[in-house]
């Protein structure tokens, strides 16, 4: 008699979860113990990898960098498949290298000496949260545009002793301090007066400050960082060197990963929902006689009986599940699954890309290479000498670029609300928008009149022109529900390692005997406690999944490094 196979279905064809079948469909031995199913909801796979075309350009609608590439598992993919090179034009940012335009709202372009010590002052605020740099005494750190770091340095370890509760402090509020301080230390030595028509020196460096906030949160995702934990920041790590886009698409890496499976194995259009599962070995309603021991069901009324499961959907849904009740999971996720859910913070971060030029020239009588790689800085929302016709859902957006140095394409990041509102809206409305926006940082800017049609003439160029947009909707999409996570203010590292506990759990350390055990494991960046919110702790996070039951069925050691 054959002993029956043990069945492994991954819900999710995404990087954590291709990456999961791609180790153990690859496993030596693992064909001949359980066999392989992974369900995707979506017509693709890739999940928050998505790349796409326009305007004659690769580019991503999802993931779009490899965030170091010292070390890092998709580099390494990348380069064995030879993703880093194509003759096709794609989405490399080459211009984000480069010196950046840094432009005041009514079209004011500031000078370096302006903008960079507020720039060193971020970043140097950044680097101490995250852990990068300590602020001592030597002299390079002494003085960067006569302000001294050092003390920085020490009202920043102040600001974390004096708190009250620690636990709530935020990014947010730590980088206000750092501004604050750092104009306490320039109060005597320089006056604050009007350096630019409308723009006193305070009110242009809160300016700049807040305009690498927004970076800052397209980066993290947090719609406020005031909701960004500044205790879990200094957990998170990234691979040394630099960081790139991928040449032949973020998409080619999961293909890859994919490739190995035979046909058939990734069953696209099979939406999850309902999971039930035997914490207690006590079956549920609707399980008959088979022994497997969790059961899914499908939105096109199908079932699918299995041994394991490993849940790589996002956290948005597992928010959306908990909060609304659904009976996703029966019996429900226990308390401390559904409270790191509950904590951790999952925002929404889209791109937008617009085609520049007019719609009744043809792209080769246009010349785009002008275009700068833009940096605004706006009033504030309630400043009266605010630009009233630019709209509220572009005042925090940081900056507008070409996606490299002559593309017709221009892309910006959006995150929070705007990124929310930004779905919401027609392309008329994103087009007119934008235009209003950019003809007030570009009116007076040297640039502005070669931007438009490409024949330098400012009386026929009065206003730069797009022809058509494209955005991501991750927030609205039912198969996402937003970006990617961050530790939030109330929760830490510790809830991300709870998103990656098994079920059942066995809280009493021994080996589980009242029911079968691995029955529902979890993978995805959120399950990542120190490369959370990327595709490589997605990668890794699939890899240590895989390895779980591979070691369950003894198929290989013990596997303790997952970067």
């Amino acid at each position: 008699m054959v002993a029956k196979k043990s069945r492994i279905v991954i819900i999710g064809a995404g990087m954590a979860g291709v990456t999961a079948a791609n180790k153990l469909y690859t496993a030596a031995g693992s064909k001949d113990l359980f066999e392989l199913v992974v369900v995707e909801g979506g017509e693709r796979i890739g999940g928050r990898i998505n790349t796409s075309e326009f305007g004659g350009d690769r580019i991503e609608m999802g993931a779009t960098w490899i965030h170091g590439i010292g070390g890092s598992p998709v580099h390494k993919i990348a380069q064995e498949i030879n993703a880093l090179e194509s003759a096709h034009p794609w989405e490399c940012m080459d211009g984000s290298s480069d010196e950046p335009t840094t432009v005041a709202e009514g079209g004011l372009e500031l000078e370096p000496d302006v903008v960079d010590p507020i720039s060193s002052l971020f970043k140097n605020l950044m680097d101490y949260a995250q852990g990068k740099q300590v602020f001592d005494e030597s002299p390079e750190r002494e003085c960067n545009g006569d302000f001294e770091y050092s003390k920085l340095g020490d009202e920043a370890s102040r600001i974390c002793a004096s708190n009250d509760d620690v636990g709530k402090l935020s990014v947010g509020s730590f980088l206000r301090q750092g501004l604050d301080t750092y104009w306490v230390s320039k109060k005597n030595r320089d006056e604050q007066v009007s350096v630019y028509t409308n723009w006193s020196r305070m009110l242009l460096q809160e300016a700049i400050f807040a305009m690498h906030e927004n970076i800052q949160r397209t980066y993290t995702s947090a719609g406020d960082l005031l909701t960004l934990d500044y205790n879990a920041e200094s957990e998170y790590r990234m691979f040394p060197g630099e960081e790139i886009t991928i040449a032949k698409g973020y998409l080619s890496i999961v293909q890859s990963l994919a490739s190995v499976l035979p046909p058939g194995l990734i069953q696209l259009g099979k939406k999850v929902r309902k999971i039930q599962w035997q914490p207690d070995n006590r079956k549920n309603k609707g399980y008959e006689s088979d022994t497997r021991p969790v059961k899914l069901h499908f939105s096109d009324g199908s079932v699918l009986l299995a041994d394991h499961v490993i849940v790589t959907v996002s956290l948005g849904v597992l928010k959306a599940s908990i909060r609304q009740d659904s009976g996703m999971f029966n019996p429900p996720l226990p308390r401390f699954k559904t409270e790191a859910i509950s904590r951790l913070g999952f925002g929404v971060v889209n791109k937008l890309f617009l085609q520049l030029g007019s719609i009744h020239a043809p792209p080769k009588s246009q010349d785009f290479s002008k275009f700068p790689f833009l940096q605004m800085v706006f009033h504030r929302a309630d400043s009266e000498l605010r630009n009233k016709k630019i709209p509220w859902w572009m005042r925090k957006t940081a900056s507008l670029c070409p996606l490299y140095h002559d593309s017709s394409v221009l892309l910006s990041w959006f995150a929070g609300e705007e990124a929310r509102a930004l779905e919401a809206l027609s392309d008329e409305e994103i087009i007119n928008g934008v235009s209003q926006t950019v003809s007030s940082f570009l009116s007076q800017n040297s640039h502005s009149h070669e931007l438009c049609n490409g024949n330098g003439n400012p009386e026929e160029n009065s206003e730069v022109k797009f022809s058509k947009v494209l955005k991501s909707q991750w927030g609205s999409d039912p198969l996402f529900l937003g970006s990617y996570s961050y530790v939030a203010v109330g929760s830490s590292g510790e809830d991300l390692d709870s998103m990656a506990e098994p079920l059942p759990s066995d809280d009493s350390g021994s080996a589980a005997s009242s029911s079968p055990p691995l029955q529902i494991l979890f993978a995805g960046e959120a399950t990542h406690r120190t490369h959370y919110s990327t595709t490589h702790g997605a990668y890794c996070s699939g890899l240590r999944e895989a390895n779980r039951l591979l070691q369950h069925y003894q198929l290989v050691g013990v596997q303790k490094n997952y970067y």
